[in-house]
């Protein structure tokens, strides 16, 4: 890495952005980094210490779907963190997924081209796989997203492959799913949960069978695959590659067991009478292995749940109605639209008055 670096993080204000400043400024200390969000998770604030957003050097605020190419100038690497981040999220707001999760993407990878960028970094999603009961998926498999979000994955990744060439290298990681604890923390996702509860309830509920599989990827061992991404060798320059370890391919069953066994007393209900989980998959890391033996996840599935655990329990999580509270994302979305800060399309009230104004 070159010294005085400029890394442009567009979603950092999120739930993996604040890990992914820490962790970009341990490693390089005199890179400039900046971020770019529209704070619709701004004040979901999870912990008492220094948040990740206290690292940057700068802040742009701004919706995507509004892009201002000049704040490019400048920058080496651009990370895109942006999105409508799950399922329930992207089948309420289908349109706003699709244009922030792909369009927007898009035209910000080539506007970046254009302002001579070097590196750009799409976080994309293992869920592009969907539905797989065979052998692990390999980035060669064929894709079947079976949602919005994992569409607008899809999408982004085949139109952002042509914009790329020798001076402008595009990497798509496939990441897992997300786990651990974060300045911003995130309860809609399975490890998290299943801690949530474990806490507030001492019971864990299962509402499939439990035989789904899902792969994890701890917030911190994002960031180091972000970090490879942005200055791997660009022999290919475009490339897509599964993010995350082999041995964190789990059924969710064996999530629940894992985190029982972190607590004293806790019961574990399964739906035995469940319909099949769509979503179960396999993934194939072996790529990520080979192309990035310096950058493979570090953290432990008992790591990332004692962290959860702790953090909560600094935090003085009692909320056993927290499937309801901001630290849901489509619940904080929903606050957002019924205090009329933002509209049902995802866009910030008062930028509709300003650009009415005009």
């Amino acid at each position: 890495m070159v010294n005085n670096e400029r890394i442009l993080i567009i979603g950092n204000l999120g739930y993996i952005g604040p890990v992914a400043v820490k962790y970009l400024k341990s490693k390089h200390p005199n890179a400039f980094i900046a971020g770019y969000d529209i704070g619709y998770f701004i004040q979901n604030y999870t912990n008492n210490g220094l948040v990740g957003d206290t690292y940057l050097d700068q802040q742009f605020y701004g919706d995507v779907r509004n892009f201002d190419e000049s704040v490019l100038k400048g920058f080496d690497a651009v990370v895109y963190l942006a999105a409508i981040s799950n399922d329930p999220m992207g089948n309420v707001y289908e349109k706003p997924t699709l244009d922030i999760n792909y369009h927007s993407a898009v035209d910000i990878a080539k506007k970046a081209k254009k302002q001579g960028v070097k590196s750009f970094v799409f976080a994309s999603s293992c869920s592009v796989y969907g539905f797989a009961d065979t052998a692990p998926r390999t980035e060669t498999s064929e894709v079947n997203p079976l949602t919005a979000y994992a569409k607008s994955k899809v999408y982004a990744e085949k139109d952002l492959e042509p914009i790329a060439d020798k001076n402008f290298k595009v990497t798509c990681l496939r990441f897992a799913t997300a786990c651990g604890f974060s300045d911003r923390l995130r309860l809609d996702l399975v490890l998290n949960d299943f801690v949530a509860a474990a806490i507030v309830d001492k019971k864990i509920t299962i509402l499939s069978d439990g035989t789904p599989w899902r792969p994890l990827i701890h917030v911190k061992d994002m960031s180091r695959a972000m970090d490879w991404a942005m200055h791997r060798k660009a022999d290919e320059p475009f490339l897509v590659v599964n993010a995350g370890s082999n041995i964190w391919n789990y059924q969710v069953k064996e999530l629940a067991y894992a985190v029982q066994k972190a607590f004293n007393g806790i019961e574990i209900s399964i739906n035995a009478n469940a319909q099949p989980d769509k979503r179960s998959y396999k993934v194939s890391f072996d790529l990520f292995a080979k192309l990035a033996p310096d950058h493979q996840p570090q953290v432990s599935l008992n790591d990332a749940i004692e962290g959860l655990k702790k953090g909560l329990e600094e935090m003085g999580f009692n909320d056993s109605n927290f499937r309801q509270s901001k630290l849901i994302r489509l619940k904080t979305i929903q606050s957002l639209i019924a205090n009329s800060l933002i509209d049902q399309e995802l866009y910030r009230t008062k930028e509709k008055v300003l650009s009415s104004a005009k």
